[in-house]
């Protein structure tokens, strides 16, 4: 597997043209982060605070404004195969099976079909979906679907795993248990790992550090290190201060 990427923010803003309005709306203001090798790295903030903006920057999907966005040492110009990206709603393509999915990106690499059997086995046994191959994305459970996202974008050997919101649309049992089985993923794939998220729990669940964004124009407020060792309980009193400490830098940003 490629080793984990260190990411360099510079100075990254985004404004754009409101199609409603046709006025100048500020997306982001100037935002600075350094993340660092095999980190993960949780951005929170209210919703339409900027957090997509700056991970679809990240990934090459959004062209800021100004700044740069470095990856080890190289700028980021437009998407690549060293960031493999996982959205919300999980993207699959229902006429194809969960083996075809995870192998759609080998292919287009033009990669022969044994490595690719290979690696649809490698990832999805990662995901723990080994012997699904052959089902489509209409038999999965909406975790399940995640979890051949993830494997999708792993499929490609990335350096760097974005995530915006995977888990948003799920149960909070099933939630929890995705976030067990990502950091499982994230541990033996050896990746850098930034993942949006509006739940102080979750982030507080996940990360090594949490980037606190303010409210539209999205900039960063403050970053939490988060010391304490995984798995992480979330009745102790440690994660209810931690938490507790991010919500109180939220809370200012929801009432403006």
């Amino acid at each position: 597997m490629t080793a984990a990427a260190k990411i360099e923010i510079r100075s990254v803003r985004k404004t754009y043209v409101s199609g409603a309005t046709n006025q100048l709306v500020e997306a982001l203001l100037p935002v600075d982060l350094d993340i660092a090798h095999g980190e993960f790295v949780c951005l929170l903030g209210p919703s339409g605070c900027g957090k997509s903006t700056l991970l679809n920057c990240i990934a090459g999907l959004v062209t800021p404004t100004s700044g740069e966005i470095l990856v080890d040492g190289k700028a980021v110009r437009a998407p690549g195969a060293d960031r493999g990206m996982v959205f919300q709603e999980h993207g699959l393509f229902p006429w194809m099976t969960v083996g075809d999915n995870v192998g759609f990106g080998p292919l287009l690499r033009g990669m022969r079909k044994d490595e690719r059997a290979q690696i649809v086995e490698r990832y999805l046994g990662l995901v723990g979906l080994s012997g699904w191959q052959r089902r489509f994305p209409g038999e999965l459970s909406g975790g399940m679907k995640q979890r051949v996202g993830i494997a999708r974008a792993l499929a490609n050997s990335p350096e760097i795993l974005l995530l915006d919101e995977p888990f948003g649309s799920l149960d909070a049992l099933t939630r929890d248990r995705m976030q067990d089985e990502l950091l499982n993923i994230w541990q033996a794939a050896k990746v850098t790992c930034v993942f949006v998220t509006h739940s102080i729990a979750e982030a507080v669940f996940l990360a090594d550090r949490i980037v606190v964004m303010t409210a539209r124009p999205g900039k960063v407020k403050a970053l939490i290190c988060i010391t304490t060792p995984r798995r992480r309980d979330r009745a102790s009193s440690g994660f209810t201060d931690i938490y507790h400490q991010a919500e109180r830098l939220l809370s200012t940003e929801v009432v403006e």
